[in-house]
């Protein structure tokens, strides 16, 4: 009996074993449990969340949810009640994210719910009805290593039932890594998922036709005319596009689409873990609806999103994260001030103080886009809602007046995303700026309640490298007859503000005398009597050198500048010429009258990389001290006798 249960209890471990691993779930975070009560078709559903963590300082936390009813509708709202038109068996699943609260989202299993009852209309509170032929919906901002629901919704507004095509891209090129996986797509309309069938179109120059070839075996032919002025005509021109901007796309197809039916795609998105680390980038994903595939005509919809760190909706955001400073002067930066109204009662004035960093240029800013939706208030005073913008030295005031915002605490408020507002603007550059890191961020303050400071939205510039073209003379005071001339290159980052490295290569042609010797003795000569031989050795050089100094630089303003640094020389190739003089004289002494015998030998040796020193060096620059052309004068002292030196140089930087 204790082998049997030992036997029975090590199955039930590996069965239990086995379903954990179908649904893995990270132990770090908590466990939401979807719980619910029906009758007939109609189904009440209710979470069970973890208990809160609230964020010090922070108003108070609470959860926000997104259910995914499994029939391809959803909703926000915390106490859905969802009817189901099909009897059958639905999966559930329900996300929930805690704001203002320490810790990560909890996790939820999905729960299946099987529905007895047919019925032909639906009353449930579900998803929203489209304004539009195309929307992007998600149920939270993205933060790194976390997941994401995102909703593709679609409608037919023809008057007609037609067969279409939808395009969802992801993963800007305008960042080094990718920021999604798709980890999950559900689908509730029998749409299919096309991404691996390659289109090609083709435009017919006669007939104005496109013919698409596909790598399967069916033909594909649709006759495309130009219909709805409203809407976008040239596919191609979309799609290309889109390619550019994405490295990643799903292409999914649908059919048998009524007249103002609406339907919804979902798509689970994991964060990956290098995703850009700044929790004030904006980063994008875009839909391409194409209603009829017998057309071009088509909509477009970007969704910008901002990285978190955390679930705070009060939040300040940029696509000026990284800026390429050479082309920075044909970027307008666009920031996005989001905030929410938690308290009990609707906010009828929203103060949102937006520091602006000294690069920028306050009077340029331009409103986008807002909401609460409204005018831009004249300067008297006025009755209806409007938004007014003020300055003072460092800052621009966006005040909402005059409006209605309800809060999230407020009764009989079921929709969260109705409590939210944002300001969303463009700014450009001031006539002078420099190249350095800057920040701001916003204090939000509702009515007459204590302020609610924002995240830092950070603007940096991407390094960029400067190449420089530098020639000029070196003047060693301790070499004889020394004559050296150089030209070289040097890299350095683009146009930097104050400190910055810069590496050079300098190639130098170097003549010089070396050292002379004498040496004198008394020898035998062939006559039979003692003469004096005088022993002169004189050498010179012809050196091709590498000059390789390592600086660092400031730029004191505009036009002076200093540097310090190290240097490394060595002769790519050294030719010593040593000449060789003997001479005797009669006598002890050399006169000329006395010389009775000379010989003259030279000899030549040429050595490949030799002769490496190593050095310190300083200078000053005065010019143009961030790009163009400058002149400057380096001293280096080098750590090898006889070879320190003064430079003078011209250079410019491109």
């Amino acid at each position: 009996m204790k082998t049997l249960s030992f036997t029975v209890a090590f199955f039930m471990s590996l069965v239990t074993l086995a379903q954990t691993a179908d649904t893995p779930l990270d132990t770090t975070r908590g466990l939401s449990e979807i719980n619910y009560s029906k009758i007939n078709n109609t189904v009440q559903f209710s979470p069970k969340a973890p208990q809160l963590i609230q964020t010090a300082g922070a108003p108070k936390a609470f959860y926000t949810h997104f259910w995914e009813f499994g029939d391809g509708q959803y909703s926000k709202e915390e106490l859905p009640k969802h009817t189901y038109k099909n009897a059958k068996e639905y999966n559930v699943h329900l996300w929930t994210t805690n704001m203002y609260s320490s810790g990560k989202p909890p996790t939820a299993r999905p729960k299946k719910i099987r529905i007895d009852t047919a019925t032909d209309s639906s009353t449930d509170n579900s998803s929203a009805t489209l304004d539009t032929s195309l929307d992007l919906v998600r149920n939270r901002e993205p933060m790194p290593e976390e997941d994401i629901v995102v909703v593709m919704r679609y409608k037919n507004t023809k008057d007609y039932e037609t067969n279409g095509t939808l395009y969802l891209y992801y993963n800007e090129t305008a960042f080094t890594a990718d920021n999604f996986e798709v980890l999950d797509a559900r689908f509730y309309n029998n749409e299919e998922d096309v991404s691996d069938t390659e289109l090609v179109m083709v435009n017919s120059i006669t007939t104005n036709d496109y013919f698409y070839a596909s790598n399967t075996q069916e033909p594909l032919e649709f006759k495309t005319i130009a219909q709805d002025s409203t809407e976008k005509l040239n596919l191609p021109l979309t799609l290309a596009e889109s390619e550019t901007k994405y490295r990643a796309s799903k292409t999914i197809a649908f059919k048998n689409m009524k007249p103002n039916e609406e339907r919804n795609l979902f798509y689970t998105l994991k964060t990956t873990p290098e995703m850009i680390k700044d929790t004030s980038a904006i980063v994008t994903i875009r839909g391409v609806y194409v209603p009829d595939d017998n057309y071009q005509n088509h909509k477009v919809k970007e969704m910008e999103m901002e990285i978190v760190t955390s679930h705070d909706p009060n939040k300040m955001s940029s696509n000026a994260t990284f800026l390429n400073y050479r082309l920075v002067r044909y970027k307008t930066p666009k920031f996005k001030i989001k905030f929410q109204n938690n308290g009990e009662g609707p906010a009828t004035t929203i103060r949102l103080e937006t520091d602006i960093p000294e690069m920028l240029d306050k009077s340029s800013i331009t409103v986008e886009d807002m909401y609460p939706k409204c005018k831009i208030c004249p300067k008297e005073e006025v009755q209806y809602s409007c938004l007014d913008t003020t300055y003072t030295a460092t800052q621009a005031i966006f005040t909402f007046k005059n409006i209605y915002l309800p809060g999230s605490e407020q009764k009989n408020v079921k929709d969260y995303d109705s409590t939210k507002g944002f300001v969303k603007y463009n700014i450009k550059f001031s006539d002078d700026f420099h190249k350095k890191k800057t920040k701001s961020r916003t204090a939000i303050i509702f009515d007459k309640n204590d302020p609610i400071i924002t995240n830092y939205s950070t603007t940096r510039f991407l390094p960029g490298i400067s190449i420089g073209a530098k020639a000029g003379y070196n003047s060693f005071s301790d070499l004889k007859n020394s004559k050296s001339y150089f030209i070289g290159a040097t890299v350095s980052p683009y146009k930097s503000y104050r400190w910055y490295w810069q590496v050079e290569l300098l190639n130098s042609f170097h003549s010089y005398n070396g050292t002379k010797t004498i040496r004198e003795e008394f020898v035998d000569s062939p006559a039979g009597f003692i003469a004096l031989e005088r022993t002169t050795t004189e050498s010179s050089y012809d050196n091709i050198d590498w000059e390789i100094p390592v600086l660092a630089r400031y730029n004191v303003n505009n036009y002076i500048g200093l540097g310090a640094g190290l240097q490394g020389t060595f002769s790519v190739s050294q030719q010593k010429t040593e000449r060789i003089t003997i001479q005797q004289y009669e006598g002890e002494q050399t006169d000329s009258n006395l010389l009775i015998n000379q010989s003259v030998t030279e000899n030549d040796t040429k050595n490949n990389f030799a002769n490496f020193r190593t050095g310190f060096l300083i200078e000053a620059t005065a010019g143009f001290a961030r790009i163009g052309p400058t002149a400057g004068v380096r001293y280096v002292f080098n750590f090898k006798d006889a070879y320190d030196y003064l430079q003078f140089y011209a250079l410019w930087k491109f």
